[in-house]
């Protein structure tokens, strides 16, 4: 299974990734962060399209699973719920 999680800064981000040892996990983030860290870069969430921004990196990443750990991402995709659900997406907050 591809699993996206946000907030890839945070220690919560990488105890929540090793959760999922038999799972591809990637961590994101849309802060700027050097390259050599192995994390994606994410849209802002301040961004006016920023849920179907997000619906377009999880597609093309092949992302089934989302775990928005900041809760203003959190928020903006809970109100795409249903869109991100059509595409067998299912989204989650830890808090």
């Amino acid at each position: 299974m591809n699993i996206l999680i946000t907030a890839a800064t945070s220690a919560e981000a990488h105890k929540l990734k090793n959760q999922f040892a038999n799972d591809n996990v990637i961590l994101g983030d849309y802060t700027e962060l050097p390259a050599f860290m192995k994390i994606i870069k994410l849209p802002n969430p301040a961004s006016t399209s920023y849920a179907h921004e997000m619906l377009t990196l999880c597609l093309d990443k092949g992302i089934e699973r989302v775990y928005a750990l900041q809760e203003e991402e959190h928020a903006l995709l809970k109100e795409a719920d249903q869109l991100f659900g059509e595409y067998g997406i299912e989204l989650f907050n830890t808090n």
